[in-house]
Formats: C-alpha cells, structure tokens, sequence
C-alpha cells in the first residue's frame, strides 16, 4: 500500500482547482496543497478548530496557518485520503 504525502508547491498561484494552501508547522512552517474535501472532515476540522484559537483570523503566514507538527499533519491528511 502507497502512502500519498500532500503536495508541496513552491509558487502561490500554482494551487489547482479543487485544493487550498495551507501552512503548517509549530515554529518553521511549511506549505502544502490539499483537496478542499479535506474541509468536511472531523479529523480535519480538528486543527481548524486549533488554529481559530491560535490565530483567529489574523493569519501571520498569509494563509491558512495549522499549529501543528509536521509529522502529524502528514500521518492525518494520509487518513484522510483512506
């Protein structure tokens, strides 16, 4: 069985349709593109709910900003993609 990592893309304006750009980390963030599905799920709106206390609505990075380890947010989004 394959694990899918979410895609990391360098470039704002490289987002595909159906996907959103998120930052993620605790102290070093690093951006990654996942499906606008992911929005829907518990799991996921979890660290939604996380990072609303956290930032609010003032998102620092310019995006949506999770406060959570990297490792983590690749061990759910690959749940969520199961």
């Amino acid at each position: 069985m394959a694990i899918r990592m979410p895609r990391i893309i360098k470039k704002s304006g490289d987002v595909p349709k159906g996907y959103l750009a998120v930052y993620v980390g605790e102290e070093h963030k690093k951006r990654f593109v996942i499906p606008i599905s992911f929005l829907s799920q518990p799991l996921f709106q979890d660290l939604l709910s996380q990072a609303e206390e956290e930032f609010g609505f003032d998102h620092p990075m310019g995006g949506l900003t999770i406060p959570c380890r990297e490792d983590i947010f690749i061990d759910l989004t690959s749940r969520l993609r199961n």
